[in-house]
């Protein structure tokens, strides 16, 4: 029986080629996409669960209520949680702390700059990382040895055998020699830890100053007990710091500083789609962006699947004689159904082959496009063969049974009375104009989208920010070079190259990933506020070219301009002035620029000393993070010594001529560290790279859904056509013209495509409405996209159909009356 059904599903393959041309291909690009999709979701949902034990594994994450701002969600923590925590909780095994950074070494005669990681004790006791060489006993056992991964030790020695080696890092006095005491595995790329070469933490050299509560410049991460659970430490969190967190002196009164704070155990699995993203150690993953994938996918399967339904029931008229024979020769319903069935089976198992091999052609491209390490594999953990299966077995059902119970309920008196060789039952022609109508809706909705989200990432990337972005460098990892006795002179030599025009050093560059804030309070006011602090140098503002609005830039010409390194106690006794932007003296309290100039705000400094600082200057607000994210009020200081960036400004000059002339001043001032430097426009481009890659993706997976419901509305228009052919023949006899055939036939695919738009649209517009609203500067939502997609769908169903149209309509009307 099994093989009957086969040879017959073969040969109807054969004797309608278009027919199974369009239904395998349609469904094979359904399943293909789906499984890309799919592979890049679970790329995504399993970070870090390849690691032993990952489900005991856990971030310490923290929340900060700053008086007058939102909420910041940070995976940093604070530095004594390291000793604090396993004392206070039975439940925790092991804790570690880990602070990433960067060192120096020379590579080839070159500095090179490599990611540091510093560790305590206890980071193999919590994280099992697989090693090359070595093991997790004998790694770091002091200060003087280091880890490497395996790709960092062939990179620096040419092999991965590098035990008991030395390699020299840093530069200037804290240059010295480390011994390799192991060699890592290269951890997978779905992991939100950053390992590089890790160092054993020297809590001796660490100063008593930098050891508080106030030190977030590290991750906790939490191993524990097997059988524990973290709600019950995360329930006990909040009075164990309180009982632990001192209180700080504040306006002359004790305060709990710890009320402002929150900790919270996250397990490491969602640390890459968490809320906190503050300090992450790799670039976060974006759940809304995964669910909006998985939300394409099954619609793109779902249209290759409409197609399968459709052009089965359209076909399946045409096999009105055929049914009936065999039930007249004994088929009975339940037969018909297995064989109508087994064709599904048989179309949907080529349509999965020829999926599974343009996913695995696809993949490398796709990953390189969105940056995760996409690979097809079809057994083991994240092995594709169990989705695969179920996929086919999905398309398979929901594509043939309807169709199978469809056929199977043709009655062979009434087929074979009327001599008819096609027969339509009730309601499928309704059914087919009902999926034509959700397909091509689908398909709208895919397309607003997609213009809507490149409009608004164009538009993001073009916008004011606030400061003038073209002819702008940012020296970054600058730290050595902008404290240095020698910067005078550098600063010299860079001003001297033909076309720079400004030098200026600040503490927080373009996009940096984290934030500065202190706490403030206007003269008189009640309540503290917090705002962003930035230190500068006195040229930083003019070079940026940010805009000053009333009073004027800082300087030297005022004592009382420059932080030179005074105690607090020096500071709060002179006092210092600051510039101020346009939301931070809104915030303030003061309706215009110019009613701040003069006033003064106590910003506390590190020991919570409330500094009294005079307001000499407001500036215009400037976006130095990305659009999603509010304008932020910011308090500038001439405060040199803690900055760590050069910004270089120029005109009328080759930005390549520019950057070798900076080089060259780099290394003739700092020849132990490498020059890092970037232009604006590029580091603005780096903050949507993820954004435009998404949506890059996204509009390739909209045009595919659109490719499968052409396929579909082709093949269909073909059986149509095909049908009508006789009606056609006799309205040319009666005097009809090619064009009024045409138009016949156009309108009757058209108006699915309009009822399509008025299904797709409201459901468009809400979801772009939502998706907008996560950007604090925003396109507006007006018709054009909507018009477009409109448009642009129905002048495709147009184009599809009118080929057909044309041939029919030519058609010699003795031909069409004897068709049959």
């Amino acid at each position: 029986m099994w093989r009957n059904t086969l040879v017959m599903a073969v040969r109807l393959m054969a004797r309608n080629r278009l027919y199974t041309a369009v239904t395998i291909g349609g469904l094979a690009l359904g399943l293909a996409g789906c499984l890309l999709i799919l592979t890049y979701i679970r790329y995504e949902a399993n970070y870090d669960a390849w690691l032993p034990d990952s489900d005991r594994i856990h971030q310490v994450q923290t929340t900060i209520h700053p008086p007058g701002q939102a909420d910041v969600h940070t995976q940093a923590s604070p530095f004594p949680l390291d000793d604090l925590l396993p004392g206070g909780f039975s439940q925790i095994e092991a804790v570690t702390s880990v602070a990433s950074g960067k060192t120096v070494t020379e590579h080839d005669g070159q500095p090179m700059f490599l990611d540091a990681t510093t560790v305590d004790g206890d980071f193999f006791r919590v994280f099992a990382l697989p090693f090359v060489e070595g093991s997790a006993a004998t790694a770091l056992p002091d200060t003087n040895s280091v880890v490497l991964t395996e790709s960092e030790a062939i990179r620096q020695f040419g092999t991965a055998d590098v035990l008991g080696k030395l390699l020299s890092l840093g530069a200037g006095p804290g240059k010295r020699d480390y011994r390799v005491s192991g060699v890592l595995r290269d951890l997978p790329g779905n992991t939100s830890l950053r390992l590089g070469i890790m160092y054993r933490r020297d809590v001796d050299g660490i100063p008593a100053e930098m050891r508080g509560w106030g030190n977030y410049d590290q991750q906790h991460y939490v191993r524990l007990r097997d059988g524990a659970a973290a709600a019950a430490v995360n329930a006990g969190l909040p009075a164990w710091k309180k009982r632990m967190w001192p209180p700080e002196m504040l306006d002359g009164k004790l305060v709990s500083i710890a009320d402002a704070f929150e900790f919270r155990l996250v397990p490491l699995r969602d640390v890459h789609l968490g809320q906190a993203q503050e300090a992450a150690l790799t670039p976060a993953g974006d759940r809304r962006a995964l669910a909006t994938f998985a939300v394409v996918a099954l619609l793109t399967l779902g249209m290759a699947l409409m197609n399968f339904v459709n052009l089965s029931t359209a076909r399946s008229t045409q096999r009105a004689r055929e049914i009936a024979l065999r039930k007249v020769l004994g088929a009975t319903r339940g037969q018909l159904i297995v064989q109508l069935l087994g064709e599904s089976l048989l179309m949907t198992a080529i349509a999965m082959l020829l999926a599974l091999a343009m996913a695995e052609l696809a993949m490398p491209w796709i990953g390189a496009w969105v940056g995760a390490d996409l690979a097809m594999a079809y057994i083991g953990e994240g092995g594709m063969l169990l989705p695969a299966a179920i996929l086919f077995a999905l398309a398979a059902l929901l594509g043939g049974l309807y169709p199978a119970f469809h056929v199977s309920r043709f009655r062979p008196a009434t087929v074979l009375r009327a001599n008819m060789s096609a027969a339509e039952t009730p309601g499928s022609g309704r059914l087919r104009a009902g999926l034509v109508v959700l397909q091509f809706a689908i398909a709208i909705g895919l397309i607003v989208c997609t213009w809507v989200i490149y409009s608004q990432t164009r538009y993001v990337q073009t916008i004011d920010p606030g400061y003038r972005r073209d002819g702008l460098v940012q020296i970054d990892n600058a730290w050595r070079f902008t404290q240095g006795s020698e910067y005078q002179a550098a600063h010299a030599a860079m001003l001297a190259i033909p076309g720079v025009t400004g030098v200026g050093r600040t503490g927080l560059g373009l996009a940096a990933p984290e934030t500065s804030t202190r706490l403030m309070r206007a003269a008189g006011a009640p309540r503290h506020v917090t705002m962003e602090f930035y230190s500068t140098d006195a040229e930083f503002l003019p070079t940026m070219d940010i805009e000053l609005l009333a009073g004027r830039m800082l300087g030297d010409r005022h004592a009382a301009d420059r932080i030179a390194g005074e105690s607090e106690a020096e500071l709060v006794a002179r006092g210092i002035n600051v510039v101020i932007n346009r939301a931070a003296a809104a915030k303030l309290g003061h309706r215009t620029p110019r009613a701040a100039v003069g006033q003064v705000v106590e910003i506390a400094f590190g020991g919570w000393a409330m500094v009294p600082s005079r307001i000499v200057g407001v500036v215009e607000d400037t976006r130095f993070g990305t659009a999603r994210d509010a304008i932020e009020p910011i308090v500038y200081a001439y405060d040199p010594e803690h900055t760590s960036q050069v910004l270089v400004r120029y005109a009328a000059a080759r930005p390549s001529e520019i950057m070798e002339a900076l080089d060259g001043v780099w290394r003739r001032f700092e020849p132990e560290i490498p020059f890092e430097a970037r232009f604006a426009d590029d580091i603005v481009a780096e903050l949507y790279a993820a954004d435009r890659a998404r949506g890059a993706l996204f509009a390739t997976f909209s045009g595919l859904a659109v490719l499968i419901a052409c396929l579909g509305l082709y093949s269909l228009a073909s059986f149509t056509t095909q049908r009508r052919t006789k009606e056609i023949g006799i309205r040319k006899v009666l005097g009809a013209r090619v064009r009024d055939i045409v138009r016949l036939l156009v309108w009757h695919f058209s108006k699915p495509v309009v009822i399509a738009n008025l299904v797709a649209w409201p459901v468009a517009w809400w979801a772009m409405r939502d998706w907008l609203n996560g950007f604090d500067l925003r396109i507006g939502l007006g018709p054009g996209p909507f018009v477009l997609a409109g448009g642009l769908a129905l002048a495709i169903a147009i184009a599809t159909v009118a080929v057909h149209a044309l041939r029919v309509a030519r058609t010699n009307p003795i031909h069409a009356l004897r068709y049959e």
